[in-house]
């Protein structure tokens, strides 16, 4: 019988792995929001003041949840271990301290002196260059230590015991087949969603080409949110450690590029989730009303592509259109928040109705909308990167409407 942890028998489970003694009956304990909907999370103060989070899935036997989700997280903290070339990037050293595979427990240390980038931005309503120049240096750190390696790839594709692996996951998935019984599920507000997103014939199509061209390469995180990223508290003062990346739940061998671009998205959402929305303002005005305006967030997002590109100039020889890329995968990320918030809120406002144009403007015309999100253009951002590195010059491609658009559609694996 799988235990079921909560605070009552926590102390108990953990003094029985060894990870406390008997002298931490009267740590505090509390429950936090879990990082997945799948997932239940305590946070362990013990009597040294360290402090333990621990994670249990509590849906590893539903077909609806992402199956083994903690297995994966410690799967790639064995992979550190194997492999100490990894271990070395600090922004993604090991924090797992246990597993329990039989009862989907992993067990990490709590980072006490860091906060969650999300929260920094939006209580101080600044956006520094040296924190996303960080985080662009350490994701490419990690791409080009093992983008095509065999050995990190065999290692990733290692199975839970008694399960099998028959491929890697392709995130570039767009909205999945729509039947009745979405009207038992979905507020009808809501289904406004779906039926713009369905009338789109462009935007479906290039979702589609994203998936067809879907290169796994390397080792991705694949939930790169501004909340799955820590800041240390004084990083003002300090010169290393300043991010650590964390809640590797659905790392995977993966495209660098879809990395990239669900952090741009994640930036893209401060400013979408500001706008002045009515329907009395046309989509353009809104978007200039925005409380939190684009431009107080291009020069970071400049940084953190900069940064990246310093960091792993190679891969703009592997892929010449991979800002492009980026970007359209930002805008794949931009519709699956949005999906998110329509499971949360059982809602679909006006403000969605902005990201989604803006999601769609970034997938179907991702030229156009390099200059519109970044401020500059393609040669621009590469510029400052090509005078350390000998770059290849993108090749700037014909501009031709389609008329006519295959429905190749992939709907789910």
């Amino acid at each position: 019988m799988v235990l079921s942890l909560s605070s009552h028998n926590v102390i108990q489970y953990l003094q029985d792995a060894g990870l406390c003694s008997s002298e931490d009956d009267a740590s505090d304990k509390s429950e936090l929001p879990g990082s997945s909907k799948n997932n239940f999370d305590l946070l362990v103060t013990l009597a040294d003041n360290r402090k333990l989070l621990i994670k249990q899935e509590r849906n590893v036997n539903n077909n609806d949840a992402a199956p083994h989700e903690l297995f994966q997280e410690w799967l790639f903290h064995q992979l550190l271990q194997q492999f100490p070339v990894l271990g070395n990037i600090s922004a993604i050293g090991p924090l797992v301290v246990h597993f329990d595979e039989e009862n989907s427990i992993l067990v990490r240390n709590y980072l006490s002196e860091y906060r969650e980038l999300a929260i920094l931005y939006h209580n101080n309503d600044i956006f520094p260059q040296e924190i996303a120049t960080a985080i662009g240096t350490t994701l490419a750190g990690l791409h080009r230590a093992t983008y095509n390696r065999r050995e990190y790839k065999d290692f990733m594709a290692t199975a839970p015991q008694g399960e099998f692996r028959y491929g890697f996951y392709n995130p570039a998935q767009g909205v999945g087949s729509i039947g009745p019984e979405i009207f038992g599920t979905v507020p009808t507000d809501a289904l406004k969603f779906y039926l713009l997103y369905q009338q789109s014939d462009s935007l479906e199509s290039a979702i589609a080409d994203l998936a067809y061209d879907w290169n796994p390469c390397c080792l991705t995180h694949n939930d790169l949110k501004l909340n799955n990223i820590l800041v240390h508290s004084r990083w003002e003062k300090l010169d290393n450690c300043l991010v650590r990346l964390i809640d590797w739940e659905t790392c995977s061998w993966g495209d660098p590029a879809f990395d990239l671009g669900t952090l741009l998205a994640s930036y893209l959402g401060i400013w979408l989730n500001s706008l002045v929305v009515d329907s009395t303002i046309e989509l353009e005005e809104s978007l200039h009303l925005a409380l939190t305006p684009l431009d107080s967030l291009q020069p970071s997002i400049i940084a953190l592509i900069r940064a990246y590109l310093n960091a792993f100039p190679m891969i703009l020889e592997y892929r010449s259109d991979f800002i492009v890329r980026v970007i359209q995968f930002a805008g794949l990320a931009l519709i699956h928040q949005i999906q998110d918030m329509i499971t949360c809120r059982k809602s679909f406002n006006n403000a969605d109705i902005c990201m989604l144009q803006v999601a769609k403007s970034l997938l179907t015309m991702p030229q156009q909308a390099v200059l519109n999100i970044f401020g500059i253009s393609e040669s621009e951002i590469l510029n400052p990167v090509a005078k350390i590195h000998k770059l290849p010059q993108p090749v700037k491609e014909q501009q031709l409407l389609r008329i006519y658009y295959e429905k190749t559609r992939l709907r789910g694996f």
